[in-house]
């Protein structure tokens, strides 16, 4: 669409410049409440924060592994255990928050590792990992 004027005579063209005066106008205002308002992002407020000596702790978790073979086989970090010696372990160990890492074969029937997850529940423990590989 052409803008010009309403004379039809021969040798006018049509107007083909774009008006960036309104374009101009709104980059300046644009322009201006970022001047305004950046300083209002940097809140620092100056506070005279007490100084300690402080180390890093290196407190690792408990861990406990728990390994369920397809027949149903428990090793408790390694050894061949039964369900009450899992639970027996879990219990000793429930007031210092281990964590235990659960490795269950591909093939095992998910009512396996239902048992050992309520195992785990009764002993108290809140956090189980389940150890898996990675996909190839």
């Amino acid at each position: 669409m052409a803008f010009g004027s309403f004379n039809e005579s021969p040798n006018t063209a049509p107007m083909a410049e774009i008006n960036t005066t309104p374009l101009v106008d709104v980059m300046l205002v644009l322009l201006v409440i970022f001047i305004i308002t950046a300083p209002l992002f940097h809140q620092a407020v100056p506070v005279d924060l007490p100084r300690v000596d402080s180390t890093k702790l290196d407190d690792k978790p408990l861990v406990v592994n728990l390994a369920l073979d397809a027949q149903g086989g428990l090793f408790l970090d390694g050894a061949l255990a039964s369900s009450e010696a899992v639970y027996a372990r879990l219990n000793e160990l429930a007031p210092s928050q281990p964590e235990l890492h659960l490795r269950a074969d591909r093939t095992t029937p998910y009512e396996k590792v239902a048992d050992i997850l309520a195992v785990a529940q009764r002993a108290g423990v809140m956090k189980i990992a389940f150890v898996t590989e990675a996909a190839r």
